[in-house]
């Protein structure tokens, strides 16, 4: 079948779904049993779409997507400021949006909420409103982020945690299962709890993301300075500045925790002295 707005083979689209006439579809989109997809939403290239999957406002979803039954993507914000402007979903390519997941669109004209590519939503999980999410995020099960989270790229939030809104979770951080996040996690660190405290450097990840030695070493540093020299942040941004090498990830934390707005998750040897 080709129209103007679809061009996809008949066989892929089951016959109980409701696609709507401004609905653009990539080449090979597969849609199944009981899914709607709404008048202003574009799905990319090889994209397939499970069952009673509902996808609806201005949605955008790239190339050779998955989403998983019960979905739903691009709803209105679950916002009391929300009052029915033009907002955006856009979700990049190659990313997994699981069983029963929720992302809403933007909350203010013209705003945006973003997922990035390669990323694995799983199962139960929510995306609220201006939510900006990089690549290669790994978000578990029954995981939420309120509103306005930023979570940078490779980043892992496991399973029934959450995250306040205005939070934002560094590259190749990791929270911990059924942690409560209410303070900026720095990128590469691991945290865990609740409240979230900051319990080490993610070394594994590191590892994984194949940084160098000599990188990974001053990071190591950093995290020293951040956790263990009782320095305050403004000192031991300084400090960093002055005796780590130049390098890209360095100058990532850098960037990071300059623009910290609700502080960083304290280590859990902090919260250990003030009880002493």
């Amino acid at each position: 079948m080709k129209t103007d707005n679809v061009v996809v083979s008949l066989r892929k689209i089951h016959e109980t779904a409701v696609i709507y006439p401004g609905a653009r579809l990539g080449r090979d989109v597969e849609i199944g049993p009981y899914s709607v997809i709404g008048e202003n939403v574009f799905i990319g290239d090889g994209t397939k779409i499970g069952a009673h999957v509902v996808i609806e406002g201005w949605t955008t979803i790239g190339r050779d997507c998955m989403v998983s039954h019960g979905a739903c993507l691009g709803g209105p914000p679950q916002d009391l400021k929300f009052k029915g402007e033009k907002s955006f979903l856009y979700i990049g390519d190659n990313t997994a949006i699981r069983e029963y997941a929720v992302v809403h669109r933007a909350t203010g004209e013209g705003e945006e909420t973003r997922v990035g590519s390669h990323c694995m939503i799983m199962g139960a999980t929510h995306i609220a409103h201006n939510c900006q999410v990089g690549n290669y995020v790994i978000m578990s099960n029954a995981s939420g982020l309120a509103g306005h989270v930023v979570v940078e790229d490779r980043a892992i939030i496991s399973g029934m945690s959450g995250v306040h809104q205005f939070v934002k979770i560094g590259r190749n951080a990791m929270v911990g299962g059924a942690s409560k996040v209410v303070q900026d996690v720095p990128p590469f660190v691991i945290a865990d709890g609740r409240p979230a405290r900051v319990c080490g450097l993610n070394s594994v990840g590191l590892a994984r993301a194949g940084l160098s030695e000599e990188v990974r070493s001053d990071l190591k540093k950093a995290y020293r300075m951040l956790y263990r020299s009782g320095m305050k942040l403004s000192e031991a941004i300084i400090a960093m500045e002055q005796e780590l090498d130049s390098s890209e990830p360095v100058e990532h934390l850098l960037r990071f925790l300059r623009n910290v707005d609700r502080g960083i998750c304290r280590s859990r040897r902090d919260e250990e002295a003030t009880e002493l």
